[in-house]
């Protein structure tokens, strides 16, 4: 006989299926390798050693998963909207989790049963511990992540139902765009007349996903409600009977007085002021979410917190104790200027403070705020906090936007990222600081208009709009902040008023105010110390840049 000529094998003699007939080593082998089959090929272990009824079944279910993933993977690259929808769809999403589990449970099983096919007790006493940790592993990669898979996907599922109108009507762009109403606010037990403390609209590009955020003051006043409105009725020329009436008591007087006007609307404020937003601004803003500010702090913590770089120091403000002049006590701390990393407590008052500046600043500090959370949500960070973002995301208090085109929205959204956001500002820097009062709806339309052309085509932003002189900021203020430098007190007196420095040419181009005019060091103790003096006016121009912000 040949030395390439093996004997045939009976049934008694072969090491794969009979291994007490064979050597240690060749025991080892089969042992590592019925793991790698069971792993790799699940039902293969069965089919060479064990019970093939049992492999071939095992083999159909990995064949039927394997065209499934497939098919999963084709789609992501030629309808990734759809595959999205169809994971985020809560009956499709309910069967997925069943199938992953119960592929995770037959995995397991499998595994089990490769265990008995190596009969560990014939193995090298050295080698028995090495085998079991290499099937254990493999257990835990292939059956471990299955399960866990179903169970992140359950989550999501459960989160996408608190979260979104499951029966909400599907919504088309609009002039090639996607126009979403962010609203935040405090949420408490009652939530009957809640003002929302911002708002803000992000207009996304249907097919680049290229985004722009519109901010409009919870002071602008007179605002225009869209054609079709039930509230035009009311307010035919726009929001206007006094001081008393700007854009964020909408929602107050809506659900306190007018919800009859809105039958069938789960929440007739919050659709009564997103349709003042639709025509102050003169766009379709098509869908709202509305934030609470809690949530809102819950989410940044889930993510790991934000990076942002900021151009002055921010209060933490005490207590209210002169409300007619907006004074509070000592502040209860301090964000310093410079690049900062913060949690969801310090960054939920570094977008909500507006001690010692205006609402301006801190609208520009909100978008900041925004675009870090959009920038630094990245897959991995999403992947490794999964479940405590999606908890915290139920703390979203309402939207209409459907769940049925949240493939659609998560798809713009991948798009998006990495690409610059453009800003507008219906106030300081891009507008005067009395524009609030008495806007320009001509001239607000024309400016949004001309930022959704250039975020569409992605050129630079139109240059802003002339104001009237008796309304452009004088020397020596700060953009956004109606101060002036000139009227300061204690160790800033007689500081010379100077000419604010040109609005930078990109978000991030600033240096952040760490110093004083005179170079000291800006601190905690100095900023606190002219409060306790009762010199605000001082603390006024050290944090005047504050609106100044850039996401890292």
């Amino acid at each position: 006989m040949s030395n390439t000529e093996l004997p045939s094998m009976g049934p008694l003699t072969d090491p794969v299926r009979n291994p007490s007939s064979a050597a240690e080593p060749v025991r080892t082998k089969r042992a590592f390798l019925l793991v790698l089959l069971t792993l790799l090929v699940p039902g293969s272990a069965q089919i060479v050693a064990g019970d093939r009824k049992l492999g071939r079944i095992a083999l159909r279910v990995t064949l039927s998963a394997w065209l499934l993933a497939a098919m999963a993977l084709v789609l992501l690259f030629t309808n990734r909207p759809l595959l999205i929808n169809i994971i985020t769809n809560p009956v499709a999403s309910l069967l997925i989790v069943l199938v992953l589990a119960a592929l995770a449970v037959g995995w397991l099983v499998l595994f089990v049963n490769t265990l008995r096919l190596i009969r560990p007790v014939l193995l090298p006493t050295r080698m028995r511990p090495a085998v079991v940790v290499a099937l254990v592993l493999a257990m835990v990669v292939s059956s471990g992540s299955l399960g866990y898979a179903a169970y992140l996907l359950n989550v999501s599922r459960n989160a996408i139902g608190s979260i979104f109108n499951a029966n909400g009507p599907a919504i088309d762009p609009v002039d090639g765009r996607y126009n979403f109403l962010m609203m935040g606010g405090d949420a408490g037990a009652d939530r009957t007349g809640r003002r929302p403390d911002s708002l803000s609209v992000l207009s996304v590009d249907a097919k680049s996903g290229q985004t722009a955020i519109i901010s409009v003051p919870r002071n602008l006043q007179n605002a225009q409600f869209s054609e079709g409105s039930p509230m035009r009725k009311i307010y035919p020329d726009g929001y206007n009977c006094g001081d008393e009436c700007l854009i964020n008591a909408i929602n107050t007087e809506v659900t306190n007085e007018h919800k009859d006007l809105y039958p069938g609307v789960a929440d007739p404020g919050a659709q009564a002021t997103l349709e003042a937003v639709s025509g102050t601004l003169g766009i379709t803003v098509q869908a709202y979410v509305l934030v609470d500010m809690d949530g809102f702090a819950k989410l940044i913590d889930a993510m790991g917190g934000i990076r942002i770089k900021a151009g002055g120091w921010v209060p933490i403000s005490g207590d209210m104790v002169d409300e007619a002049n907006g004074i509070h006590g000592m502040p209860l701390g301090w964000i310093p200027a410079g690049e900062q990393k913060l949690d969801g407590y310090h960054a939920l008052w570094y977008g909500r403070s507006r001690e010692f500046v205006d609402d301006y600043a801190r609208i520009q500090r909100q978008q900041c705020v925004q675009q870090a959370m959009l920038k630094q949500l990245d897959p991995a960070t999403l992947l490794a906090k999964f479940e405590d973002i999606a908890n915290a995301g139920t703390k979203v208090v309402e939207s209409n936007i459907s769940s049925s085109q949240l493939g659609s929205f998560v798809d713009l959204a991948m798009k998006a990222k990495g690409q610059d956001v453009k800003r507008l500002t219906i106030g300081p820097p891009d507008f005067a600081a009395s524009f609030s009062t008495v806007p320009d709806f001509d001239q607000i339309h024309d400016r949004v208009k001309k930022l959704l052309a250039s975020a569409s085509s992605g050129s630079p932003a139109a240059a802003p709009a002339a104001v009237p002189e008796d309304t452009l900021l004088q020397p020596g203020s700060v953009p956004g902040s109606g101060l002036s430098a000139a009227g300061a007190a204690g160790p800033l007196a007689g500081v010379p008023a100077t000419t604010p420095s040109p609005a930078p040419s990109s978000s991030s181009d600033f240096t952040p105010v760490t110093t004083t005019p005179e170079g000291k060091p800006i601190t905690e103790a100095m900023l606190n110390q002219f409060k306790r003096e009762g010199n605000e006016q001082a603390i006024r121009d050290l944090v005047a840049t504050n609106g100044q912000c850039a996401p890292l």
